[in-house]
């Protein structure tokens, strides 16, 4: 019976364009303009190569220096955004939106050689991009692809960090009988996300430096002097000379206020993850979605209110 009401529709609308001929075959469609407020939290590894050092005191000015044979472990990267998604269907299968947000992000690297040190940077950061979203169905179920670009400037970068992530979802959606404007929709797929690799940036040493590291800077500067007069290679000197050694004697002196210049290869350390979600259409005007990240090295948790409109 509604589906037959459906085909009785008047759309008189600009958006979506072919709208009244998505109603004309029994198909009902999202009201096409709408802003999306989201919450989403995120963990996941990190790999680091290429990492280049400098520093700048008052009496100290030492460009960025390739240090290649430093080795790290395991890096984390814990972050979160509040952010509000306006988007539009242009078509019945075709939407368009852009995502403007703020965040936080922390992000823990373990050095392992020459010294095992713990560097945990905290910072906030902005969040602008623009994405599109295919969707369409195929018997019961619902198919959509999302793909977006975000620019993410963190405080203490140069230059902000480009990432764009990749989402394949396959649905279904439960109508309820006496409210067919209202439905309960649940999905699983997979989400890929890379990042522009470069990263450069300036810090104080005070910030690059847990706590607990700062507590036993005499055994870091120790076992530093130790692997410099034993192990390591001619080579490997001339580097530490000129960057290392400087920064080293910086932790030893308790000067947090020197300037460590720094760029590195940054990259997510698994891209794709498995996710799950459910939506609840309360009416065609109000939404409200979660999902989680939860197969994979990546982990992450959404949650969004979205309310829609005719235009």
């Amino acid at each position: 019976t509604y589906t037959d009401s459906l085909k009785q529709v008047e759309y008189n609308y600009v958006f979506p364009i072919w709208g009244q001929q998505a109603y004309s075959k029994g198909f009902d469609i999202p009201s096409p303009a709408g802003l999306m407020g989201n919450y989403m939290w995120m963990q996941q590894g990190i790999l680091i190569e290429n990492l280049q050092l400098g520093v700048k005191t008052d009496n100290v000015d030492i460009p960025l220096t390739p240090v290649d044979f430093v080795e790290f472990g395991d890096n984390l990267n814990t972050s979160y955004s509040v952010n509000v998604r306006p988007d539009l269907w242009i078509f019945p299968f075709l939407n368009v939106y852009g995502i403007f947000g703020y965040g936080n992000s922390d992000t823990e690297v373990n050095l392992t050689f020459p010294i095992e040190l713990q560097s945990v940077v905290n910072q906030d950061l902005r969040t602008a991009g623009v994405g599109l979203m295919g969707a369409g169905g195929i018997g019961p179920v619902w198919i959509s692809a999302d793909f977006n670009f975000t620019w993410n400037k963190p405080a203490l970068l140069d230059k902000p960090v480009l990432v764009n992530v990749l989402g394949l979802r396959l649905g279904h959606t439960f109508e309820f009988k006496n409210r067919p404007h209202s439905n309960l929709a649940v999905w699983a797929g997979g989400m890929r996300a890379s990042m522009s690799s470069e990263t450069r940036g300036e810090i104080q040493l005070i910030d690059v430096i847990s706590p607990d590291a700062w507590e036993r800077r005499d055994e870091i500067v120790q076992d530093y002097y130790n692997w410099y007069e034993n192990e390591a290679t001619p080579p490997q000197k001339i580097v530490a000379d000129r960057v290392l050694t400087p920064i080293v004697e910086r932790l030893e002196a308790a000067d947090g206020s020197t300037i460590i210049r720094y760029g590195m290869d940054k990259q997510v350390e698994q891209k794709w993850n498995g996710i799950v979600g459910i939506q609840y259409q309360l009416n065609k005007r109000w939404m409200l979605r979660s999902e989680g990240g939860i197969i994979g090295n990546r982990k992450s948790f959404l949650i969004s209110l979205n309310y829609r409109f005719l235009l």
